[in-house]
Protein backbone atom coordinates (compact mmCIF):
# COMPACT_ATOMS: atom_id res chain seq x y z
CA UNK A 1 0.00 0.00 0.00
CA UNK A 2 1.20 3.48 -0.74
CA UNK A 3 1.64 6.21 1.83
CA UNK A 4 -1.59 7.65 0.39
CA UNK A 5 -3.38 4.41 1.30
CA UNK A 6 -1.97 4.49 4.83
CA UNK A 7 -3.10 8.11 5.19
CA UNK A 8 -6.56 7.16 3.83
CA UNK A 9 -6.82 4.31 6.37
CA UNK A 10 -5.75 6.55 9.28
CA UNK A 11 -8.00 9.44 8.22
CA UNK A 12 -11.06 7.22 7.85
CA UNK A 13 -10.56 5.60 11.25
CA UNK A 14 -10.14 9.05 12.85
CA UNK A 15 -13.17 10.51 11.04
CA UNK A 16 -15.34 7.65 12.31
CA UNK A 17 -13.85 7.84 15.83
CA UNK A 18 -12.92 4.18 15.43
CA UNK A 19 -10.29 2.84 17.83
CA UNK A 20 -7.87 0.76 15.76
CA UNK A 21 -4.60 -0.85 16.77
CA UNK A 22 -2.36 -1.69 13.80
CA UNK A 23 0.16 -4.44 14.52
CA UNK A 24 3.04 -5.39 12.26
CA UNK A 25 3.32 -9.14 11.73
CA UNK A 26 5.23 -11.66 9.63
CA UNK A 27 3.54 -13.48 6.78
CA UNK A 28 1.66 -16.68 7.65
CA UNK A 29 1.02 -19.78 5.56
CA UNK A 30 -2.33 -20.65 7.15
CA UNK A 31 -5.18 -19.27 9.20
CA UNK A 32 -3.99 -21.22 12.25
CA UNK A 33 -0.45 -19.86 11.88
CA UNK A 34 -1.76 -16.29 11.50
CA UNK A 35 -3.89 -16.67 14.62
CA UNK A 36 -0.92 -18.00 16.60
CA UNK A 37 1.27 -15.11 15.44
CA UNK A 38 -1.40 -12.63 16.54
CA UNK A 39 -2.21 -14.45 19.79
CA UNK A 40 -5.90 -14.91 18.95
CA UNK A 41 -8.33 -17.62 17.87
CA UNK A 42 -8.73 -18.31 14.12
CA UNK A 43 -12.36 -17.12 14.22
CA UNK A 44 -11.17 -13.70 15.42
CA UNK A 45 -9.39 -13.10 12.12
CA UNK A 46 -11.89 -11.55 9.73
CA UNK A 47 -11.46 -11.49 5.96
CA UNK A 48 -12.89 -8.51 4.11
CA UNK A 49 -14.01 -9.72 0.69
CA UNK A 50 -15.04 -7.55 -2.24
CA UNK A 51 -18.19 -8.98 -3.81
CA UNK A 52 -19.56 -7.84 -7.16
CA UNK A 53 -23.28 -7.26 -7.58
CA UNK A 54 -25.05 -8.23 -10.82
CA UNK A 55 -25.56 -4.52 -11.61
CA UNK A 56 -21.81 -3.83 -11.50
CA UNK A 57 -21.76 -2.38 -7.97
CA UNK A 58 -19.74 -3.81 -5.12
CA UNK A 59 -20.19 -4.66 -1.44
CA UNK A 60 -17.78 -5.73 1.28
CA UNK A 61 -18.41 -8.96 3.18
CA UNK A 62 -16.80 -9.51 6.60
CA UNK A 63 -16.15 -13.24 7.02
CA UNK A 64 -14.64 -14.77 10.19
CA UNK A 65 -11.76 -17.21 9.90
CA UNK A 66 -12.77 -20.81 9.27
CA UNK A 67 -15.90 -19.71 7.42
CA UNK A 68 -16.76 -18.84 3.83
CA UNK A 69 -19.47 -16.83 2.14
CA UNK A 70 -22.80 -18.66 1.95
CA UNK A 71 -23.84 -17.28 -1.43
CA UNK A 72 -27.54 -18.01 -1.08
CA UNK A 73 -27.66 -16.30 2.33
CA UNK A 74 -25.67 -13.28 1.17
CA UNK A 75 -27.80 -12.85 -1.98
CA UNK A 76 -30.94 -12.86 0.17
CA UNK A 77 -29.54 -10.22 2.55
CA UNK A 78 -28.22 -8.01 -0.26
CA UNK A 79 -31.51 -8.49 -2.13
CA UNK A 80 -30.10 -9.63 -5.46
CA UNK A 81 -30.18 -12.81 -7.54
CA UNK A 82 -26.52 -12.80 -8.55
CA UNK A 83 -23.24 -12.05 -6.78
CA UNK A 84 -19.69 -13.03 -7.70
CA UNK A 85 -16.07 -12.63 -6.65
CA UNK A 86 -14.23 -10.19 -8.92
CA UNK A 87 -10.66 -10.77 -10.04
CA UNK A 88 -7.81 -9.23 -8.04
CA UNK A 89 -7.45 -6.15 -10.26
CA UNK A 90 -11.17 -5.39 -10.03
CA UNK A 91 -11.15 -5.87 -6.24
CA UNK A 92 -8.25 -3.39 -6.01
CA UNK A 93 -10.06 -0.89 -8.22
CA UNK A 94 -13.28 -1.23 -6.21
CA UNK A 95 -11.74 -1.00 -2.71
CA UNK A 96 -8.41 0.76 -3.14
CA UNK A 97 -6.66 -2.20 -1.48
CA UNK A 98 -4.92 -5.34 -2.74
CA UNK A 99 -6.34 -8.74 -1.86
CA UNK A 100 -4.99 -9.90 1.48
CA UNK A 101 -5.03 -6.32 2.78
CA UNK A 102 -8.66 -5.30 2.11
CA UNK A 103 -10.51 -3.60 4.94
CA UNK A 104 -13.55 -1.35 5.18
CA UNK A 105 -11.33 1.22 6.91
CA UNK A 106 -10.35 3.68 4.22
CA UNK A 107 -11.80 1.62 1.39
CA UNK A 108 -12.68 3.69 -1.64
CA UNK A 109 -16.13 3.86 -3.14
CA UNK A 110 -18.16 4.04 0.10
CA UNK A 111 -19.08 0.36 -0.32
CA UNK A 112 -21.92 -1.13 1.75
CA UNK A 113 -20.63 -3.52 4.43
CA UNK A 114 -22.23 -6.87 5.30
CA UNK A 115 -20.89 -8.55 8.44
CA UNK A 116 -21.40 -12.12 9.51
CA UNK A 117 -23.23 -12.14 12.84
CA UNK A 118 -20.53 -14.31 14.43
CA UNK A 119 -18.07 -11.41 14.66
CA UNK A 120 -20.21 -9.43 17.10
CA UNK A 121 -19.00 -9.03 20.68
CA UNK A 122 -15.40 -9.80 19.75
CA UNK A 123 -12.13 -8.00 19.28
CA UNK A 124 -11.15 -8.94 15.75
CA UNK A 125 -8.14 -8.62 13.48
CA UNK A 126 -8.68 -7.66 9.87
CA UNK A 127 -6.70 -6.26 6.98
CA UNK A 128 -4.86 -3.05 7.65
CA UNK A 129 -4.68 -1.93 4.05
CA UNK A 130 -1.11 -3.09 3.65
CA UNK A 131 0.86 -6.32 3.69
CA UNK A 132 2.60 -7.28 6.92
CA UNK A 133 0.06 -5.67 9.24
CA UNK A 134 -3.27 -6.44 10.91
CA UNK A 135 -5.79 -4.00 12.34
CA UNK A 136 -7.38 -4.89 15.68
CA UNK A 137 -10.79 -3.38 16.37
CA UNK A 138 -13.90 -4.09 18.41
CA UNK A 139 -16.29 -5.68 15.92
CA UNK A 140 -19.33 -3.92 17.36
CA UNK A 141 -17.61 -0.54 16.92
CA UNK A 142 -16.64 -1.42 13.34
CA UNK A 143 -20.22 -2.46 12.52
CA UNK A 144 -21.57 0.78 14.00
CA UNK A 145 -18.96 2.98 12.27
CA UNK A 146 -19.87 1.62 8.84
CA UNK A 147 -23.59 1.06 9.36
CA UNK A 148 -22.94 -2.56 8.44
CA UNK A 149 -25.78 -4.95 7.86
CA UNK A 150 -25.32 -7.88 10.26
CA UNK A 151 -26.69 -11.30 9.31
CA UNK A 152 -25.86 -14.98 8.99
CA UNK A 153 -23.95 -14.80 5.68
CA UNK A 154 -21.40 -17.61 6.07
CA UNK A 155 -21.02 -21.35 6.31
CA UNK A 156 -18.34 -23.30 8.14
CA UNK A 157 -15.50 -24.22 5.80
CA UNK A 158 -15.07 -27.94 5.34
CA UNK A 159 -12.09 -29.40 7.17
CA UNK A 160 -9.14 -30.16 4.97
CA UNK A 161 -7.31 -33.45 5.23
Amino acid sequence: MTDTGIARFDADAAARDLRVEVVERPAADSLAEAATLLGIQPGDIVKTLVVKRHDGGFVLALVPGGRSIAWKKLRAVVGVNKLSMPDAATALEASGYERGTITPIGATGDLPVYADERILGRRIALGAGRHGASAFVEADELVAAYGATVADITDEEPTRD
